[in-house]
């Protein structure tokens, strides 16, 4: 079985982090842009992601072609070799460049999800961080009480003074 490659990797990601098949979010990101631009997004990623990883194959077959057991390479073939190693470092790189897109497009997708959620989540969490019921055991008491957290934006410092 061949290695995973790039495009594999950031299927996978998308389909895992969408929860369908990515022929149907081929046709959601295409049907309903609007809906949800960060799967266009992914699916855009995706697209390049594989027009990179066609050019991988490409120039790794060029390499196993020129470097083949038993063949030598004549003396005209050697700027070909080493140009087709510089490509293949740069499709390459360029993979997992857009394999990092996606991962950051999936994890701003979650940042927005929980952000979606409201000021509300947000207020319980400093209520329980405030109460002490976070630090110590259900029944006791803490030792020291927790100062309130702030609610609104703080002030701004006033400059230097003189």
């Amino acid at each position: 079985m061949p290695d995973t490659t790039a495009l594999d990797q950031a299927t996978s990601i998308i389909e895992k982090a969408w929860g369908q098949p990515i022929e149907v979010l081929e046709v959601l990101a295409v049907r309903r842009p609007c809906d949800d631009p960060l799967l266009r997004s992914a699916m855009h990623i995706r697209t390049a992601l594989a027009i990179t990883d066609n050019a991988v194959s490409v120039h790794q077959d060029r390499l196993h072609a020129l470097t083949r057991p038993g063949y030598v390479p004549a003396f005209y073939e050697l700027d070909r070799l080493s140009s087709s190693a510089a490509d293949l470092r740069v499709a390459l790189a360029e993979s997992g460049a857009y394999v990092r897109a996606v991962r950051r497009v999936v994890e701003a997708r979650e940042a927005a999800s929980t952000a979606d959620r409201g000021p509300a989540a947000n207020l319980s969490r400093a209520a329980v961080a405030r109460s002490g019921l976070a630090s110590h055991a259900p029944g006791q008491v803490p030792d020291q009480p927790v100062p309130a957290a702030a609610v609104g934006p703080s002030a701004p410092s006033p400059g230097p003074r003189r």
